[in-house]
């Protein structure tokens, strides 16, 4: 069980309450006792430390824009709506569009709607 350095490790240990965890296995949690009227919020990833997996009903309790964390019905997307997608850039999984150099920077020439611009014309 990875949970961080040493010292999110301990202060979770003695400090923290577990509040919930998501579907991609992070796990929230709080302090026990509100320091200065404000209750402290933190979140432990499974696997590698990226942001961008905290899910939006997560995010917005960890922001303190919600007091408490989203039910589980309230979290569930309604039929329109995407799995949540961490941030990908710098990964095998990145986006790359036709031209790109990850794609070997071949594109389709410019069409005759471009007129190149000339100095003194």
């Amino acid at each position: 069980m990875d949970i961080g350095s040493i010292g999110t490790r301990l202060y979770t240990m003695f400090k923290g309450e577990q509040v919930g965890s998501d579907e991609f296995g992070n796990r929230y949690f709080r302090c026990k006792k509100a320091l200065n009227g404000r209750e402290r919020r933190w979140v432990i990833y499974k696997g590698k430390k990226e942001a961008s997996k905290v899910p939006p009903e997560w995010h917005a309790w960890l922001h303190h824009t919600t007091a408490q964390p989203l039910s589980e019905a309230a979290a569930q997307p309604a039929d329109w709506q995407l799995d949540h997608l961490p941030n990908l850039t710098g990964t095998l999984g990145a986006y790359h569009p036709q031209g790109s150099d990850a794609r070997g920077g071949r594109r389709a020439a410019a069409t005759g709607d471009y007129e190149a611009w000339s100095p003194g014309a």
